[in-house]
């Protein structure tokens, strides 16, 4: 069943974006992430529960990209003909089997080379809910989870910088230097 699982996920088309963000066609998930990567739409989801906490995944080792790394909560593509909102929404379902509003936070453009496999080059959008019930994680997708604070998670990071994904530290920073402070003072 999983290798089924993953042959419909690598079968899947992605959404194409110019360095605009504007849609100029589609592709399968696997081309999307071979060699340099062709830039296509991404989202990024941060779970923190009311102590402030964020809600960390270790990727499955069944990952062709940072299989066995750290990253936020949940992180995917909207397929096409679906909204990135709406794509967030399915995958925190189906990823850590929990339903709550999600709030978009800002998006931006990177790309990030792993070993000699492939690449990520997203229009990333971020995103973030708050959530205190119970996580039943996708052991398909995530190896484990759990959370942490906001101010050890940036100790983490530069500590030992290798354990985690490189799209998830500039999201951390970014949160942490100009959205954190609205999260919480809602």
């Amino acid at each position: 069943m999983s290798s089924h699982k993953s042959h419909l996920e690598g079968s899947k088309k992605l959404i194409l974006v110019d360095d605009s963000d504007n849609k100029i066609g589609s592709n399968f998930k696997d081309s999307c992430h071979l060699g340099e990567g062709l830039l296509h739409r991404a989202f990024s989801v941060f779970i923190f529960n009311k102590n402030s906490e964020v809600l960390i995944q270790k990727r499955s080792n069944k990952k062709m990209l940072w299989p066995n790394y750290w990253s936020n909560s949940c992180c995917s593509h909207p397929s096409v003909g679906e909204e990135v909102g709406e794509a967030a929404n399915r995958r925190i379902y189906e990823e850590l089997g929990i339903k709550t509003q999600l709030f978009f936070l800002y998006k931006f453009k990177y790309h990030a080379s792993y070993k000699n496999i492939g690449s990520e080059n997203e229009y990333c959008y971020v995103y973030y809910g708050i959530y205190d019930g119970d996580i039943r994680s996708n052991k398909q997708e995530i190896a484990e989870c759990k959370y942490i604070s906001f101010e050890e998670l940036i100790s983490d990071i530069n500590t030992n910088p290798g354990i985690f994904t490189p799209w998830f530290k500039m999201e951390v920073d970014s949160i942490f230097r100009n959205y954190f402070t609205k999260i919480f003072n809602q």
